[in-house]
């Protein structure tokens, strides 16, 4: 056991201090950054765990800081890549870049913890917001190609996987939680509450989380041959029209039934519904 918790605190320690060198050279770009400093804040005290000599005997808190940090050093990286439009010369490499740092926790876990599944170690939480982060990054992506229409013409398979992985990774994250049966002894006094929650609907996020896949649904539907069955489909692909069509009717029902009066807009989802049914 001593040995497994040196060997644990060996491989943490080494990709503690690697990320405090990335974080301090994304620091010396925008020194008033928040994410940034509180990704400081976080590998201080990480570094200053290892640097006391201490046992590496809650590698689940450990782990949860680190994926903080990731999370955090991320986001300031795809903001820039946001603001800048996302630039064709070097987006690709960075986004695959973003997608790894983001897969890294779950990695981690598999390796420094064999047999514990990422959930439990992550907590819910956090890695609801990996599978968020990867699948809403590729939906701003999209949705800026999607705008290129010389450049989808030239590249449209490219264009079709990023969208199939997005809309992976955003399925994923609504997977996390499972929905609430009402019948297995929950009791909810609130009937709309128990709605939602039956239907996986725990947060603002898992709303926004069906809109981003309904929309990518759709640009799948309008350019991919297998979704209109004039080439053979590939055997992975996913079932763009059924799957934005249920996810897009359950996010409909939520805005227009508990959901009323909340600021919820329905009308795209609605334009979206009317081309897929």
């Amino acid at each position: 056991m001593a040995d497994d918790y040196r060997r644990q605190g060996i491989e943490l320690e080494r990709r503690i201090f690697e990320l405090d060198i990335k974080c301090s050279t994304l620091r010396a770009e925008k020194q008033d950054d928040d994410y940034l400093q509180n990704a400081s804040t976080i590998l201080d005290k990480l570094k200053g765990f290892y640097r006391q000599g201490a046992e590496c005997s809650n590698l689940s808190k450990l782990l949860q800081d680190y994926t903080q940090v990731i999370l955090d050093i991320t986001f300031y990286e795809e903001n820039q890549l946001v603001d800048q439009e996302f630039p064709e010369d070097c987006s690709p490499f960075k986004i695959q870049q973003l997608l790894q740092d983001l897969t890294e926790p779950e990695v981690l876990v598999a390796r420094l913890a064999p047999g514990q599944e990422a959930q439990s170690v992550l907590g819910t939480e956090l890695l609801e917001c990996l599978y968020w982060r990867r699948g809403a990054l590729l939906y701003m992506y999209c949705h800026t190609l999607h705008q290129r229409k010389q450049w989808i013409k030239k590249n449209k398979d490219t264009f079709l996987e990023c969208i199939q992985e997005g809309v992976r990774y955003l399925m994923r994250m609504l997977q996390v939680r499972n929905s609430v049966k009402l019948n297995d002894g929950v009791v909810l006094h609130d009937s709309a509450t128990a709605g939602m929650l039956s239907e996986g609907i725990f947060s603002d996020t898992h709303l926004l989380t069906m809109m981003y896949i309904g929309e990518m649904c759709f640009w799948a539907v309008k350019y991919e041959d297998c979704a209109s069955g004039t080439s053979d489909p590939k055997e992975d692909c996913l079932q763009f029209r059924d799957i934005g069509t249920q996810i897009l009717n359950k996010y409909v029902h939520a805005c227009e039934g508990p959901l009323q009066g909340q600021g919820w807009n329905t009308e795209n989802a609605k334009e979206i519904l009317s081309i897929l049914q």
